[in-house]
């Protein structure tokens, strides 16, 4: 049996810290494509890459390198720091939450942002115009998100 050294252990537990800075950045660029109603084949197109490669740097299994992610910012109209905000509150939330039981999971918050059907979502709500109805609305989600007594959900 061969022992693993400290800094073995110690460049493993970087990679993952870096592993989640990747998955950040790529949900940020998901979540910035999609709000744009872009779809991958035309960022894609902007850049020169495949609809497989901005796929794998969305998901974070590609690293993008800084050149590209100037060209990423540049494409979706934002700065390269865009991409990196809320990435200290993740793994600050992820330190915390591991002893908080029924606490908002932020992960599954920023993941969701990231998914079509927010887009769908936030780009419905915002053509509601009147208050009333939107906040019947939040009303609505936040009844169906508290489990009542004896629910199974």
């Amino acid at each position: 049996m061969v022992k693993q050294s400290h800094v073995a252990a110690g460049r493993r537990a970087s990679m993952r810290g870096d592993r989640r800075i990747d998955i950040h950045v790529g949900s940020r660029l998901r979540f910035r494509r999609r709000l744009l109603g872009m779809s991958q084949r035309q960022l894609g197109e902007r850049l020169g890459l495949s609809n497989q490669q901005i796929q794998k740097h969305e998901k974070g299994t590609a690293i993008i390198s800084a050149g590209r992610l100037f060209e990423l910012a540049q494409a979706l109209g934002v700065t390269v720091q865009f991409f990196f905000e809320d990435a200290a509150a993740v793994d600050r939330h992820q330190s915390a939450a591991r002893g908080c039981a029924g606490g908002p999971d932020l992960h599954a918050m920023i993941e969701f942002l990231g998914s079509r059907d927010s887009s769908e979502l936030n780009r419905a709500f915002v053509a509601i115009t009147r208050p009333g109805t939107r906040r019947a609305i939040v009303g609505l989600a936040r009844s169906l998100a508290t489990p009542s007594k004896g629910s199974m959900n």
